[in-house]
């Protein structure tokens, strides 16, 4: 019985010691708790190895940090570990891994002070008995887990998914960063002056001010969703501009070979009649010049090209070259959503390469542009392939990457710079590779992307 009544007692006494020991295995179920939450609503897929890890070394972090570290800066020190390891661990964007804080958190705040007010009405003691005492402590930590729990049942059975946040332009990325950044100093501040007063300030006006500041912080990002929102969809109606100028030529083509069908038959079998095989060559030719034409602008589809950067770069390029007479030639065998590269760099290469490619053939008496986007699978890597005609056959492959180099006649500051740039995006990325080639006819550029 007094083995019985000494755990008795030192449960329901203020016990820094036991209150320290117990700590630990109620950070271990907060971490899985709030892993499950934040997991479930932002739809992060996880293994069963990196959830253990994720708890493991967190609460390795917690443990030090709560003895070497005083409150509240600890939990800041703790708040940014977890937010770097669910950066890296669970390999999502920044923007992700602080929003993973940020839900769990807001539950955990709201639900621990009702409960927290309830146990001071209850039980009539003060906030630091309730977090002091053993018992108190297990049962208000116990409680306060269940409801958490609860919540991510719900959005569990109701498949409620926040991916909102992976349609954000890189500006808005930004600004969502620092908005959820501040927000969350600004709750973390809040709530402990809700823990540290909670004896003297009104429950009510409590979770008032901090419901307030979560509404006003909401609006704010909804706001930025809907402006992030209404820039996408200008980008877009610029797409269906160039998709609808390509449909109109493709259209007036298909009018051209309609109108002229019979006259083409025609010519065919004059060829065929008098035996001019020669001729029906040259003509044959010809034809397939104008089908390819064709061809070509029915590839410049969005969904077949189907990223929106890329398709409007490739569309304006082949305009650009079509005012200069060039014949730009698509084959399109990857679906571009599968990239591994970041579509900035991806335009800034293209746009280079794609720049010299028009201005180095437009000095050819045949002018021809290939551009070939393909996967290359037994090297698991993905190409994008530019050929052009050329002038200049003893360009120096080996220099053209450096700064200044140029194979261009004309002199000027700017010449020589494009490829230098390329050379500097490729150094910053492990997975790329730039293969340069030519012969009698083309000069070849060939971007690697290795998955």
């Amino acid at each position: 019985m007094e083995i019985l009544q000494t755990i008795w007692t030192a449960l329901t006494t203020e016990n820094q010691m036991l209150i320290k020991i117990i700590s630990i295995p109620m950070l271990v179920l907060e971490l899985t708790v709030s892993m499950l939450l934040f997991t479930t609503i932002l739809n992060i897929s996880t293994t069963k190895k990196e959830k253990i890890l994720y708890v493991i070394i967190l609460s390795l972090i917690g443990v030090i940090t709560s003895l070497l570290i005083s409150a509240p800066y600890n939990t800041f020190i703790n708040i940014i570990s977890c937010t770097i390891l669910v950066r890296f661990l669970f390999k999502t964007n920044l923007l992700k891994a602080i929003v993973s804080q940020f839900i769990p958190y807001v539950p955990f705040v709201l639900i621990g002070n009702v409960i927290l007010k309830l146990f001071l009405i209850l039980f009539n003691i003060s906030a630091d008995s309730v977090l002091s005492t053993p018992i108190y402590k297990v049962i208000y930590s116990l409680i306060m887990y269940l409801f958490v729990i609860f919540i991510t049942l719900l959005f569990k059975k109701y498949k409620i998914n926040i991916d909102l946040y992976e349609k954000f332009k890189r500006k808005s990325n930004y600004v969502l960063i620092v908005s959820f950044t501040l927000g969350f100093i600004v709750l973390a501040m809040q709530s402990y002056i809700m823990t540290i007063y909670s004896n003297y300030i009104p429950l009510f006006l409590n979770l008032s001010t901090f419901i307030i500041l979560i509404i006003y912080f909401i609006f704010t990002i909804y706001s930025l969703s809907r402006t992030n929102k209404l820039e996408i969809t200008t980008e877009r109606l610029e797409e269906e501009k160039l998709y609808n100028k390509t449909l109109t030529i493709l259209y007036d083509n298909i009018r051209g070979f309609k109108h002229d069908f019979n006259n083409i038959v025609q010519a065919i079998g004059g060829y065929i009649s008098t035996n001019n095989m020669n001729g029906l060559k040259d003509y044959y030719s010809d034809l397939m010049a104008d089908c390819q034409k064709v061809n070509n602008l029915a590839i410049l589809n969005p969904e077949l090209i189907n990223n929106p950067a890329v398709y409007s770069l490739l569309t304006s390029k082949y305009h650009k070259a079509e005012e200069l007479s060039i014949t730009m030639n698509f084959e399109v065998f990857l679906d571009l959503e599968t990239l591994n590269i970041k579509t900035y760099d991806l335009t800034r290469i293209l746009g280079i390469l794609l720049d010299n490619a028009i201005e180095a053939s437009s000095k050819c008496d045949e002018k021809i542009i290939n551009v070939i986007i393909r996967k290359d699978n037994k090297a698991n890597r993905q190409l994008f392939v530019i050929e052009n005609t050329y002038l200049n056959k003893n360009v120096d492959t080996d220099r053209i990457f450096e700064k200044g180099y140029t194979s261009k006649d004309e002199d000027g500051k700017n010449h020589g710079l494009g490829l230098w740039e390329v050379r500097k995006i490729l150094k910053k990325n492990n997975n790329l590779n730039l293969f340069t080639t030519k012969n009698d006819k083309f000069f070849k550029q060939q971007l690697e992307i290795y998955v």
